[in-house]
């Protein structure tokens, strides 16, 4: 611990900035490609949601707008009981609760968000109708259930056994501990920009396994864990949310783009600051960004290896290996 403590420290005081000079140079002829057929394109945090930017693409390749695109592609991990970090098969708290955070975004920089509701399985979806039918940005908890149903959202269980299983042997020992790309999946980001370059965003998780009743981490917070501007790019996260609440570490990115920055310098701004500000958390805890501008490029950046996204663009569903600030 002493050895990942005393790199952290000797990589930002002895030269943080060269740690990636190299990384940048190899790809930046990939990243940097604001050419023809740059738009439409979808991109999510981890590279199982290849699904996921896929049903983005089926929206954005018939024309349509980047809100719907973001909004089908979070629907299909929340639906897909294998995946243990979000919607459906997502881990409970530590009481056997499942409980979800969403936002969403669009183009006109509106924004709809839920927290802590339970029993329904596209939070994403309710996120969108709190953003189009309410004056508010956010409900939560009993509030923002009572509002899906008065929607028509059907109530479900979402607690499947195989999660129900997780939770009783955790039960055992009751210890929460965040473990690093576990599974190499955890919250859904995804961002798109269509074909009259419209920029749209969306978040969605069951947060933190087994966590404490009540906790909402950064998913469902504008600026935290998921912020676009139209006139700039967007950002989402992954990881730790309590770090990247400290931070509005999505905000950061999208304000250092429209500072001028690509992409992938705006990320890897974003995971320094963490590290800077954290760096004995960030010995054990994970935060990645990803990013895309208005020219169509895209970046992507983690604390820790292991971290990657993918990309829809040019009609290529791709995996990108981030880089990272540490090293194994």
């Amino acid at each position: 611990m002493n050895s990942r403590r005393s790199f952290i420290e000797k990589t930002f005081w002895g030269g943080l900035a060269a740690g990636t000079l190299d990384f940048w140079e190899k790809t930046a002829a990939v990243f940097d490609n604001p050419e023809k057929n740059t738009f439409p394109l979808a991109i999510a945090t981890w590279g199982p949601n290849v699904k996921a930017t896929a049903a983005a693409w089926e929206v954005l390749s018939k024309g349509g707008r980047a809100l719907d695109a973001v909004e089908a592609g979070a629907r299909i991990p929340e639906a897909d009981p294998k995946d243990t970090s979000v919607g459906y098969g997502g881990y409970p708290d530590r009481e056997g609760n499942v409980t979800l955070d969403a936002c969403i975004m669009d183009e006109f920089g509106m924004a709809g968000s839920v927290s802590f509701i339970q029993n329904i399985m596209h939070p994403i979806s309710v996120a969108r109708r709190v953003m189009e039918k309410t004056p508010h940005v956010m409900l939560a908890g009993e509030g923002a259930y009572h509002f899906a149903i008065s929607e028509g959202f059907p109530h479900e269980n979402l607690l499947t056994p195989e999660a129900k299983k997780a939770w009783e042997q955790w039960l055992v020992r009751s210890e929460y501990k965040p473990i690093i790309n576990v599974e190499r999946h955890d919250t859904i980001g995804i961002l798109a920009i269509d074909q009259l370059d419209r920029i749209a965003g969306a978040c969605t998780t069951s947060g933190a396994a087994f966590k404490m009743q009540g906790r909402v981490g950064d998913s469902p917070i504008i600026g935290a864990g998921m912020f676009v501007d139209n006139e700039v790019g967007g950002a989402a996260s992954t990881g730790l949310g309590e770090i990247v609440l400290r931070t509005l570490g999505s905000f950061l990115v999208v304000e250092e783009m429209r500072r001028g920055a690509h992409p992938q310098k705006a990320a890897e701004t974003a995971v320094k600051r963490i590290v800077r500000k954290y760096p004995k958390q960030c010995e054990v805890a994970q935060v990645g960004f990803i990013a895309i501008d208005k020219k169509g490029r895209h970046g992507g950046f983690a604390i820790h290896p292991g971290f990657n996204y993918v990309v829809y663009q040019r009609g290529e569903n791709k995996v990108f290996e981030s880089a990272s600030l540490l090293s194994k």
